[in-house]
C-alpha cells in the first residue's frame, strides 16, 4: 500500500537504497529509513503540535528503535519518546531521546519499576490498576521523585485490541484520582486510552473511536469536581492532519509513530505533510516453480489495511520504473517468513542478487529484520550511518567488512 507512495512522493530516496545494497552498503531484509525525511516531518508535526499547545511524544518501535531516527526526530523538534515498553524506553533513552510517556501500552514489571523511577524518570506513567499505581508510586519516593501517573480509562463499548485491555472504570475516575493522589510518590496527572482514532478502511479516513468520547466524559467530570490541569492523552493513527480534531476534542499529549516517517494509512490514501521515509529492502535469492524467492524476515503486512495484492520493485540498478514492479506472495501469517515468492514469469525475470523494496507500514521491532540509517538523500549524497537491530543495538554486518 505504500509502494505507490514511496515511488511518487520519495523517489531519490528508493533510487539511494538500491544503489547502496548493490554496492555492499545495506544488508537485505533490512527496514531502511530516510532520516533527512524524518527530520523534515518531525519539524512540520512539531510545528503543527505547537500551534495547539499539544505534548509531542515520538513512538519509535515501528522503526526498531533505531538511534538516528531518535536523533533525526530531536533535531527536528520533538524532544521526548513514549515507550511501547521498558525495551523500547531503554534504547530512545541511551539514544538522547529521554522518556516522556511510559507503561502505555505495556505495563512495567515489578522489578524493573526502580530502574524506571531512577534511571529513565518518565515525565508520565501510564498505570491500569491500583497496585501498577503502588509500584511506580513506591519506586519514584525510593528515587526521591514524585511520579506523575496518568490512569488509563475504559468504558463499556471502548475499542481495545485483543491483548491489549486493561485500565480503571471510567465512571471511577474521580475516585481513581484521589487513591493515586493519596500515593506517597505519586500524584494524579490524567488520563489516557488508546486508540483514540482508528482508520476506517470503507470511508478512507481516519475517525475518532468511543474511547475519545469516554476520554471527554472523564474530563468533564473532572472539571466539575474542580481538578484543573488535566492530561489527556490520545494516542493511535497519528499524524499531522489530524491534531486539529485531537487539539479540538482536548487532548493534550499526542504520540507520532507511522506519522513521523509518512506511512500511517492515512498517507497512504491522500497527500500530507509528511513525505514516506522508510522502506523495506531485501533481494533475490534463488528460483523456483516460476517465482523468484527473496529473502524474508520483515515482511509484515498490517492489518489495518484490508487484503490486497502486494508488490514489490525489483531491479540491480537504481532505477524505479514500474515495468519494475511485480507480484509478490507472501507466507501466511501462520508460517516463519523465510522468503517471499516473486513472480518471475515474463520479460526481464528477476535474478539472484537483484534488489527487492517493499512499502510496508512496518512493524520493524517485532521481526528479525535489521534497521539502516541513511542520510545525504537529499542532498545527492546517500551513505548509510548505522546498521541495528529491533532493539537499536549496532550491528556488525558481515558486509561491513569489505566496505
Amino acid at each position: 500500500m505504500v509502494l505507490d507512495l514511496l515511488i511518487r512522493r520519495n523517489p531519490a530516496f528508493v533510487e539511494a537504497a538500491i544503489s547502496l545494497h548493490q554496492l555492499g552498503r545495506i544488508p537485505a531484509n533490512s527496514y531502511v529509513i530516510d532520516l533527512d525525511a524524518v527530520e523534515r516531518n518531525a519539524r512540520v508535526f512539531a510545528a503543527e503540535a505547537g500551534k495547539r499547545n499539544l505534548k509531542a511524544f515520538a513512538m519509535t518501535k515501528q522503526v526498531g528503535r533505531h538511534s538516528g531516527f531518535c536523533q533525526a526526530v530531536m533535531k527536528g523538534g520533538i524532544d521526548r519518546s513514549v515507550a511501547v515498553d521498558m525495551a523500547c524506553a531503554i534504547a530512545c533513552d541511551r539514544a538522547g531521546l529521554k522518556t516522556g510517556h511510559l507503561g502505555h501500552l505495556v505495563q512495567i514489571p515489578f522489578h524493573e519499576a526502580g530502574f524506571a523511577a531512577s534511571v529513565l524518570q518518565p515525565d508520565y506513567w501510564t498505570v491500569f490498576s491500583d497496585e501498577k499505581a503502588s509500584q511506580a508510586a513506591d519506586a519514584a519516593i525510593r528515587s526521591g521523585r514524585e511520579q506523575a501517573l496518568l490512569a488509563r480509562i475504559q468504558d463499556k463499548g471502548d475499542t481495545f485490541y485483543r491483548g491489549h485491555e486493561g485500565g480503571f472504570d471510567a465512571d471511577d475516575i474521580l475516585a481513581t484520582a484521589d487513591r493515586m493522589d493519596a500515593l506517597r510518590g505519586g500524584r494524579f496527572a490524567g488520563i489516557t486510552t488508546f486508540p483514540a482514532l482508528l482508520f476506517d478502511a470503507e470511508t478512507r479516513r481516519v475517525t475518532p473511536t468511543p474511547n475519545l468520547a469516554t476520554l471527554n466524559r472523564a474530563a468533564e467530570t473532572l472539571a466539575a469536581a474542580s481538578r484543573s490541569g488535566i492530561e489527556i492523552n490520545a494516542p493511535g493513527t497519528t499524524s499531522s492532519a489530524v491534531l486539529p480534531a485531537l487539539a479540538d476534542a482536548g487532548a493534550t499529549q499526542v504520540e507520532p509513530g507511522n506519522g513521523l516517517h509518512g506511512t500511517t494509512p492515512l498517507h497512504a490514501t491522500e497527500d500530507l505533510p509528511e513525505d514516506p521515509a522508510v522502506l523495506y529492502l531485501t533481494e533475490i535469492s534463488h528460483h523456483h516453480g516460476g517465482s523468484a524467492y527473496c529473502y524474508g524476515g520483515g515482511l509484515y503486512i498490517d492489518p489495518v489495511f484490508p487484503k490486497y495484492q502486494v508488490r514489490a520493485l525489483v531491479s540491480s540498478s537504481p532505477s524505479i520504473g514500474r515495468a519494475r514492479l511485480r507480484d509478490v506472495e507472501i507466507p501466511d501469517v501462520s508460517a516463519i517468513d523465510y522468503y517471499a515468492m516473486v513472480d518471475a514469469t515474463g520479460p526481464d525475470s528477476p535474478a539472484a542478487g537483484n534488489t527487492v523494496i517493499f512499502g510496508f507500514r512496518g512493524q520493524a521491532f517485532v521481526t528479525r529484520a535489521l534497521v539502516t540509517g541513511i542520510r545525504g538523500v537529499e542532498h545527492g549524497n546517500p551513505h548509510v550511518t548505522t546498521i541495528e537491530n529491533g532493539f537499536g543495538d549496532r550491528v556488525n554486518w558481515p558486509g561491513s567488512h569489505s566496505q
